[in-house]
């Protein structure tokens, strides 16, 4: 790592709760390497922060590796910061100029409230998931691999729609807050491999269903969500699930929270 030879200025978003009105508050960021990531330079101003008796950032960071998804910060008014197709975590100090300002927030949606400062409470995609983005039909042993002949432009499409990690990037960039980009890309994945026909169409209703309940906007494709997420997770996916929602419903009826499809 070279030497530290940048001084920023950041303003962050401070919020002790959920209950609590939050501000921002002006730090200082000395002798920081432009080899460090983002969540290094947050590790200096923290230590900072705790050797001077106060309370150190709140952030959420895990593998920082661009792999879990819980680096999720509002860096400049963009979803990870300025660069296209990476996590906070793997964004780099080169990214920014000496002197300059860097303003951080926390994402901002009413599905995703403010734990503390720049953390939020994504578990609204848990409960989404939970609704539905999973396989319980019994499969038995785990076959081999080839035994399932999966056509490889659908094992790619697959593939790819699993890629997503659930940081919310997608939401923090709409400006509806809608989090069909993240649903239907759970959706594809399973929509799209044979192990997951059997409640195709069940899965999409109960999916869809939680995530409206959860108070995320509708989706009037604009692209942001396509353009910010980290892992480039395409439109197409909300194409996909519109397509088999309004499958379900107009030809495949069931109820959305009812698995079995009976009444």
């Amino acid at each position: 790592m070279s030497t530290g030879n940048m001084n920023l200025t950041l303003k962050v978003w401070r919020q002790k709760n959920t209950q609590t009105a939050g501000k921002f508050v002006t730090y200082k960021a000395e002798g920081i390497s432009p080899d460090m990531s983002f969540l290094e330079m947050l590790d200096v101003v923290n230590e900072s922060l705790t050797k001077k008796n106060e309370e150190p950032i709140y952030f959420d960071h895990d593998c920082r590796e661009g792999i879990c998804g819980m680096c999720s910060l509002y860096i400049n008014g963009r979803p990870h910061g300025p660069k296209r197709a990476i996590t906070t975590c793997q964004l780099h100090m080169r990214s920014f100029s000496d002197g300059e300002t860097i303003t951080i927030e926390p994402w901002r949606a009413a599905a995703f409230p403010v734990i503390k400062d720049l953390g939020t409470d994504r578990s609204a995609f848990d409960r989404i998931q939970q609704a539905g983005g999973f396989v319980s039909v019994n499969t038995g042993g785990v076959p081999d691999a080839n035994l399932i002949a999966i056509p490889k432009v659908i094992a790619d499409e697959a593939f790819n729609s699993a890629t997503c990690i659930g940081c919310g990037a997608c939401v923090a960039a709409c400006k509806n807050a809608s989090a069909m980009l993240f649903t239907s890309a759970k959706i594809t994945q399973l929509g799209l491999l044979p192990q997951g026909q059997p409640e195709r169409y069940s899965r999409v209703q109960a999916m869809v269903a939680q995530m409206d309940e959860e108070g995320f906007g509708n989706c009037t494709n604009t692209g942001a969500c396509e353009a910010e997420c980290p892992k480039e997770i395409t439109l197409n996916n909300i194409a996909f699930m519109n397509n088999d929602f309004f499958s379900a419903k107009l030809f495949r009826e069931e109820h959305a929270h009812d698995q079995t499809g009976g009444e």
